[in-house]
């Protein structure tokens, strides 16, 4: 039986992965009453399942002041959750394998500086090798970012949780939104177990939040994939950061007991009405070629296991995060297209900033909900009154 308490909110967010979690509990640390709604259990698609690297490096250029301020909060975890969630800062490397690729990755690292961002740079063949002496000859270079990482996602969402929780935000998994809708001053959402109702409604419900920004008439071009991971056996210790590549996909990483973790948006197979992710070996083949390539010494390796979550990418590889432009009192997380579980802290903080009508620096224009229709700015739906902190 459902509390009858945790049906009426100020906030209800839809959605258990990181992004959701996240902006509870930034919520929930200014006095609002939440109830968040899982369809499953928290973490089971794309925060859970995820490759687990804590990266800023790469980012699209819209996406850096949000990702940097996402990757001060990683670092203060301990203070902000009780929990570290896992996170290891080991630094991240981007190699380069030819001398083009090192030119791109000069451009890109005097690109950023001029747009006034530091956080990434330059390494030579020989920096690269300093770091990881086990690396392929052939590198040439790389960029190097200091204060990334990585961590274990669904050690990271299990704190969020619990840190959520212990502030007072009800969790209903098992209970998938069937409907939302706006009757008078609240947004009513139905579900098998009943309907739940609050002021502000917050949808952050991953590769299923476009069905529901239908239903208030803002269609996303939204498409889901089924992203593929393994895990290998043991081997010596031998790389300390997360790897990534510039001309093939790679996300790579060494955990403390030894196993490797294999990923970079390796897209399999889907059944989507089941929420099923399926694993296509074909395809992960290639990855494991790509890392025998940078390190020749895995070749014999056995992988353990291997699995497949589900994700939403949108038309133009950015998110979709901020405030309706049709409905008042209604706010947007999710399309990260395989790249969101860096940024859910950030983006659980400004979104909870955007509710409370609290000042930020952090503009969120670039990823406004109807950028894919409109022909001119659209005039943003003024909210209501902010909402009622207890």
């Amino acid at each position: 039986m459902i509390e009858s308490t945790s049906r009426q909110a100020d906030v209800l967010v839809i959605g258990g992965g990181i992004h959701g979690l996240s902006t509870a509990l930034h919520l929930a640390r200014a006095g609002v009453k939440v109830t968040l709604l899982e369809a499953e259990y928290c973490g089971r698609h794309a925060s859970g399942v995820n490759a687990g690297g804590v990266r800023t490096l790469g980012r699209h250029i819209p996406e850096i002041p949000l990702s940097l301020s996402s990757s001060a909060l990683w670092h203060e975890l301990p203070a902000l959750l009780g929990d570290d969630a896992s996170f290891v800062p080991s630094g991240q490397l981007k190699v380069a394998e030819n001398l083009d690729e090192l030119q791109a990755c000069r451009q890109r690292v005097l690109q950023l500086q001029a747009l006034g961002f530091h956080h990434e740079q330059l390494l030579d063949q020989q920096q690269v090798r300093e770091r990881l002496p086990a690396m392929a000859r052939h590198v040439t270079g790389g960029i190097w970012v200091e204060g990334d990482g990585y961590a274990q996602p669904f050690k990271a969402v299990t704190a969020f949780r619990l840190a959520a929780q212990n502030l007072g935000v009800h969790i209903h998994e098992g209970t998938p939104a069937q409907g939302i809708e706006q009757v008078g001053n609240q947004w009513q959402v139905s579900t098998l177990a009943g309907r739940f109702c609050a002021e502000h409604l917050v949808v952050t419900a991953g590769a299923w939040a476009a069905d529901l920004a239908t239903q208030v008439g803002e269609a996303v071009p939204l498409h889901p994939e089924g992203l593929m991971l393994m895990v290998t056996h043991r081997v010596a210790p031998f790389c300390q950061p997360v790897l990534g590549a510039t001309g093939r996909a790679l996300s790579f990483k060494q955990f403390a007991n030894g196993t490797l973790v294999i990923g970079g948006k390796l897209i399999g197979s889907l059944d989507f009405p089941a929420r099923h992710g399926e694993v296509d070996m074909a395809r992960l083949g290639t990855s494991a070629r790509t890392v025998t390539d940078l390190f020749p010494h895995l070749r014999h390796l056995a992988v353990n296991r291997v699995w497949a979550g589900v994700e939403a990418f949108t038309a133009d590889d950015l998110p979709v995060i901020g405030s309706s432009r049709k409905a008042s009192n209604l706010s947007y997380s999710f399309g990260f297209c395989g790249s969101g579980f860096q940024m859910g802290p950030g983006t659980g903080k400004r979104l909870a900033q955007l509710i409370l009508g609290e000042h930020s620096d952090i503009d969120l224009e670039a990823f406004a909900i109807d950028r894919f229709t409109r022909a001119t700015p659209a005039p943003i739906i003024q909210p209501a009154p902010s909402i009622v902190q207890h």
